[in-house]
């Protein structure tokens, strides 16, 4: 068994989607505002309005993408206007890690293995 998909619910569907295609350089296509697939190999990362009203205090995940250049990932994340919660920091296993939240609040990490 493997993870196929990874879906982000939220009740606006272009904005979260839009925020997810710029941080990650891809393009779907599509402003649906139902459902969109943003990364297609699997696991696949879709952003979804599943019909129920999310708020502040519900639906709440993390998701976390590695990169391979943590200075340019971190630009990119403030360019975006991202509220960061911890600015790259270097683990002790080796790691550099960092933390934002998207649009709908959702944590995000970033990694870079070194």
């Amino acid at each position: 068994m493997k993870l196929g998909e990874v879906s982000l619910l939220t009740n606006d569907v272009p904005r979260l989607a839009n925020f997810y295609k710029a941080l990650l350089g891809v393009e779907n296509g599509s402003e649906d505002a139902i459902h969109q697939t943003i990364l297609m190999e699997e696991p696949m990362l879709t952003v979804y309005n599943d019909g129920t009203v999310k708020t502040g205090n519900s639906q709440r995940m993390c998701v976390a993408f590695t990169v391979d250049d943590m200075d340019a990932a971190f630009a990119q994340v403030c360019a975006l206007g991202a509220e960061v919660l911890e600015t790259p920091t270097r683990r002790p296993w080796g790691a550099v890690n960092m933390s934002f939240l998207d649009p709908d609040g959702n944590i995000v990490y970033l990694r870079q293995l070194m």
